[in-house]
């Protein structure tokens, strides 16, 4: 009997250290709005790479993809650049972090009871099967919309967020879309004002 209830006590602390989700933080988002914004969300515009900025160009199209798409969405007309009157100028970084495991693996626990039906000592232990803990990739999108005849900045958003190794969205495709569809949700927002987006 004091066996069973020993693997009892054990068994349910062996499959709640095994168990983990994959981390993906909410989109944070910020907005700063020009002062024509009479002129957003209408015209032509080409999507290009910021100044100074260089892409490999598939790289580039997975992302310019999901923005057009967006821009498309909101009435503007995607052009190439030299046919645009306005301009997104984008800017892509992604970053990678290795987190460090850190204490022991197994943590113990000892607990006793006395009351009318008797008295038990209990002994839990908690074995961490996570492994080595996933890298966290960090990716952030900031995107400049200017009039190109002056090159008077008409809007600017920066979307950031993080996502483990193991999450579709630490991948580049599935990663654009996110910030795309984030950084131009209730477009053009409030300046200023910096928003959360599960």
């Amino acid at each position: 009997m004091n066996t069973f209830r020993s693997l009892a006590l054990f068994a349910p602390a062996l499959l709640l250290a095994g168990c983990s989700t994959t981390y993906v933080s909410p989109v944070e988002v910020t907005r700063f709005v020009g002062k024509n914004e009479a002129q957003l969300g209408q015209g032509t515009i080409a999507v290009v790479p910021a100044p100074g900025r260089t892409m490999d160009q598939l790289a580039f199209r997975n992302y310019v993809a999901p923005i057009e798409q967006e821009l498309a969405a909101l009435g503007y007309r995607i052009v190439d650049e030299g046919a645009a009157l306005q301009i997104a100028q984008v800017r892509i970084e992604r970053f990678v972090d290795q987190p460090q495991k850190n204490g022991s693996p197994v943590n113990v626990g000892v607990g006793g009871s006395t009351g009318s039906y008797g008295s038990g000592l209990g002994l839990g232990i908690g074995l961490d099967l996570s492994g080595k803990p996933q890298a966290r990739i960090s990716t952030k999108l900031g995107i400049t919309i200017k009039d190109k005849r002056n090159g008077e900045p008409l809007w600017e958003g920066r979307a950031d967020f993080v996502a483990e190794e193991k999450s579709e969205f630490a991948n580049a495709g599935p990663a654009a879309t996110k910030l795309a569809q984030a950084i131009f949700k209730d477009f053009p927002g409030v300046s200023g004002e910096t928003i959360e987006v599960k």
